[in-house]
């Protein structure tokens, strides 16, 4: 594989890969669940558009970034599952009715605006590709990714954000994605470079996203918070700041790291590696001294 991380995984399941201690010895745990590039052929002989289309659906190489913190020693989950497949990051019944061939009767489903968008636990379309796939899939094979895939993942999230919280008295959950260049948000404002989420608040203590965004921005970039980008399905299910789990969105403009195309690693890798690993450790750093104070907040 191009780019291979540092190291090789603890465990490697269909799903994902696991970098680092699966009981981890620190308190942050990092996600990275639209990285996934594996395609099999049953997929691709599925779709009615190019592989190049459904890449689109990635959050590309934005696994690189994390790439230091694994030579540190962090827990990392990495998808191996793309984006194309199956969202890790919608909830598993947040299903186009349309995507189902034989949908059962009492089958109970979950409406968003991003499924109404195209964009739901199973992907349907995107800007310029108005269906991705040659037709519906059987319900059969719907309950076989999420048992399988979406599972799993959150599964073992879940399991390592408790292991944490119980060894360090809390846990923090960075959902690491990238984005499309944004547009500036009104008439001389300049774009954000990164989006942070937390749901509204929801999701983290106000202290450790006002930390994230003081050090993205102690890196010259211009750094908004939950706007567009408020968090989805992976923070809203695992953070609980009154149970000592916080979980933030961290959106990337993928132009800060990719090349022209957007398409390959470009000359920006190193800076944008050297910013989220300040994060994570300075986040990992503030739990002790903030205390149990950060559940209160």
């Amino acid at each position: 594989m191009d780019h291979p991380a540092p190291c090789c995984p603890t465990l490697g399941e269909t799903a994902f890969d696991l970098y680092g201690p699966a009981l981890p010895d620190r308190p942050i745990i990092l996600s990275v669940p639209h990285a996934g590039r594996v395609y099999g052929e049953d997929l691709l002989a599925a779709a009615r558009v190019q592989p190049t289309i459904l890449r689109r659906l990635e959050d590309r190489w934005v696994d690189l970034l994390a790439h230091p913190l694994i030579a540190r020693g962090f827990s990392v989950l990495i998808a191996r599952t793309p984006r194309a497949m199956i969202d890790l990051n919608r909830h598993e019944r947040e299903i186009d009715p349309g995507m189902i061939a034989d949908l059962p009767r009492d089958a109970t489903l979950q409406s968003s605006a991003k499924l109404r968008g195209g964009l739901g636990l199973f992907p349907r379309r995107l800007p310029g590709a108005h269906e991705l796939w040659r037709g519906p899939m059987r319900w059969a094979e719907a309950r076989r990714r999420i048992e399988t895939l979406h599972r799993p993942y959150h599964a073992r999230l879940a399991d390592m954000l408790a292991a944490a919280r119980q060894a360090h008295g809390h846990a923090i959950l960075i959902d690491l994605h990238s984005m499309p260049p944004l547009a500036p948000p009104a008439a001389g404002q300049p774009a954000p470079d990164i989006v942070l989420g937390d749901r509204f608040g929801r999701s983290a203590s106000t202290r450790l996203m006002t930390l994230a965004a003081d050090v993205a921005t102690g890196h010259g970039l211009i750094v908004a918070q939950n706007h567009p980008y408020a968090g989805d399905h992976m923070v809203d299910r695992h953070g609980r700041p009154e149970q000592g789990i916080h979980a933030l969105q961290v959106e990337i403009d993928r132009a800060l790291y990719l090349d022209i195309t957007l398409d390959r690693p470009g000359p920006g890798v190193a800076r944008m590696q050297a910013v989220v690993t300040r994060m994570v450790e300075a986040l990992a750093t503030e739990l002790p001294r903030a205390g149990y104070a950060l559940a209160a907040e």
